[in-house]
């Protein structure tokens, strides 16, 4: 970061490759849309190599690149809703941008054993789940479970309290264990261990 705000432009190519894809899934999230997703975060690298004098140190580089890009998608999102609100299109992109595999390229796999087949419908039922929370909770989970961030990060990045994060991360757990639970899915601990 130092060597890029220094002008070094090979050190912010560097970043960039770095936390591309935590930006984009970021932004895929919350835009649910892959175009608007990938113009997203390249508005948001943009703004952040104009603004490197600017920045403080505070954080690390990805809490701020965090706000630039869920900032760069609220400007995008009341943009859009100004000039017309466009459908959502079937499907659920939060399940491209935190499963590892897409379910059509699933459903076209040749056929599984037993396990991976229930492993498959338990991604599909959390992923359902995890689109069924509210926007702050979903997001707050995700920045946990899946991008590995800490608490005091995704306070920071989110700007809310510490306290916050923790009860928002508390009541989308909680919620997922209820959906799950009113989808059938069992307890790990309460499966037998027979076929």
């Amino acid at each position: 970061m130092r060597r890029a705000r220094a002008g070094d432009a090979d050190a912010f190519r560097v970043l960039v490759e770095r936390y591309q894809g935590r930006a984009y899934r970021l932004a895929l999230r919350i835009l649910r849309n892959e175009e608007s997703a990938r113009d997203a975060v390249q508005e948001a690298f943009v703004k952040a190599y104009t603004s490197l004098g600017r920045f403080e140190e505070r954080s690390s580089f990805f809490t701020w690149l965090y706000r630039l890009v869920t900032n760069q998608c609220i400007d995008m999102r009341r943009r859009e809703h100004a000039e017309r609100r466009v459908e959502w299109r079937e499907g659920d992109p939060l399940e491209e941008a935190a499963l590892p595999l897409a379910p059509e390229a699933e459903m076209s796999a040749p056929a599984l054993p037993v396990d991976e087949v229930e492993r498959l419908q338990l991604r599909e039922q959390l992923a359902a789940a995890i689109g069924k929370l509210p926007q702050a909770a979903r997001e707050t989970l995700l920045l946990r479970e899946v991008d590995g961030l800490a608490y005091a990060e995704i306070a920071e990045a989110q700007g809310i309290p510490r306290g916050t994060v923790m009860s928002r991360l508390h009541y989308a757990r909680r919620r997922l264990q209820e959906l799950l639970r009113g989808a059938g899915v069992e307890a790990p601990s309460a499966k037998g261990d027979g076929p």
